[in-house]
């Protein structure tokens, strides 16, 4: 058996307080398996001992992940910490077995410890504790799942990550427009902003820290950075005419916008340490929406420069722009996945449909990913088993997460209002 580890989660606490509006509960996203994978492997998560809220958290993110389907009802024997019948379990299809139990160390702090089974092998393949202070029991249960994923697929996984999203809420005139910060599950969603004028494009820094957006607050688009922990903000781009779409570098030392200072919408470059601005494009169609590549050696836009919109790529070496899109009339709002090798993009085929497509970035192969037909924002997951996007069912805005082999789709609508422009807090 693995020797047993002892971590302690370091989980940060998001009390982010801007000047008037503390970053408080509000409306929650409301979970919707909309599709499961027809045939994956089964795994049982056994009720923990002492616990009855980790354990469900593990199931519904294994069950949510579209590689497993639980098997966690009609138990075919009992199992626990050290005590599982792997003849049992073959005989019920059951490959995985999860066991766990929990324990107060004191008022505020949990002991737990977990074991992932094997039942082929006959072999744990987890065998872990972990020491979570009190408040942070749905995010140890994340942490658990996150390690189970990585152990069967060898892909890290993002369950214990976080989605920025804008709820409109026509109801409420004082709090129109809110950005939001939930799991990926949709439980504990907190505003950062609430505004009566829009706010658009919510973007993370590389460190998760901290988050930018555009704001009409001032009747007039501007660039807001803020602080997650502190509630502070400050401005960084509020140039004459059009300030949007902001993109952290790699480093954080850089972010593209788009601005239209000199009267035509251009892609610039901010130094954030200097606040030196440089022109990027110079064309006089509509640049917009770029996006750095993983390795900051170049980045992508959208641009209407071959008469209709599509997405282009600008390499820092050399000031080349090569176009990435040919298949459809239109290619927008694309982002790259953290391994470089594919973008995902809004795609209109024909008509008045605009989904989700998937490009591999050296072949040029697209294919559409999404079933909806008015999708927008797409965002990867950090390991890019993921998409998440804003789309429309019926009279709903909703948010829906995607497998990138499309053999999985959950819904997040939420209880007030609609849910637009997502973004995938890197890892």
């Amino acid at each position: 058996m693995e020797k047993t580890r002892k971590h302690l989660i370091a989980i940060a606490v998001f009390t982010a307080i801007s000047a008037a509006i503390p970053m408080t509960a509000f409306a929650q996203l409301q979970l919707e398996i909309a599709k499961a994978p027809e045939k994956a492997p089964k795994i049982a998560i056994v009720p923990f001992t002492n616990d009855n809220a980790i354990y469900p958290i593990v199931e519904s993110d294994l069950n949510r992940s579209g590689r497993f389907t639980s098997a966690s009802q009609n138990l075919p024997a009992t199992a626990s910490m050290n005590q599982i019948q792997a003849s049992d379990w073959q005989n019920a299809g059951v490959p995985y077995v999860v066991v766990g139990q929990s324990k107060a160390i004191n008022a505020n702090t949990f002991e737990i410890h977990y074991q992932l089974y094997d039942v082929q092998k006959q072999q744990y393949l987890l065998n872990e504790v972990l020491t979570v202070p009190a408040g942070r029991v749905r995010q140890a249960g994340h942490m658990i799942s996150d390690a189970i994923y990585q152990a069967l697929t060898g892909i890290p996984g993002d369950f214990s990550g976080r989605i920025a999203y804008v709820l409109r809420n026509q109801a409420n005139p004082a709090q129109r427009y809110t950005l939001q910060i939930a799991d990926t599950d949709g439980e504990q969603p907190k505003t950062v902003l609430s505004s009566r004028d829009p706010i658009l494009s919510p973007t993370w820094t590389p460190d998760a820290k901290k988050i930018a957006y555009v704001s009409f607050e001032t009747k007039r688009p501007a660039i807001y950075l803020q602080d997650l922990s502190t509630g502070q903000r400050e401005v960084l781009a509020s140039f004459r005419g059009l300030n949007g779409a902001p993109s952290f570098s790699p480093d954080g030392q850089s972010m593209l916008f788009t601005a239209s200072m000199h009267g035509n919408p251009e892609i610039y470059q901010m130094n954030l340490n200097t606040r030196q601005v440089q022109r990027m494009t110079n064309d006089t169609a509509i640049d917009t929406e770029a996006r750095y590549a993983p390795d900051g050696k170049s980045f992508i836009f959208t641009s209407d420069r071959g008469g209709s919109p599509q997405i282009y790529r600008y390499t820092f070496a050399d000031k080349s722009v090569r176009r990435l899109t040919f298949r459809g009339a239109f290619n927008a709002r694309g982002t790259i996945s953290a391994d470089g090798k594919r973008l995902a993009l809004v795609h209109r085929p024909s008509g008045s449909s605009y989904k989700v497509a998937l490009q591999d970035i050296n072949t040029g192969i697209t294919n559409i990913l999404t079933p909806t037909s008015l999708d927008e924002s797409p965002s990867f997951s950090p390991n890019g088993q993921m998409v998440v996007y804003a789309t429309r069912e019926g009279n709903r805005g909703l948010l829906s997460i995607m497998s990138t082999d499309g053999r999985f789709r959950m819904n997040l609508p939420s209880e007030q209002g609609e849910v637009r422009e997502p973004a995938w807090a890197p890892k």
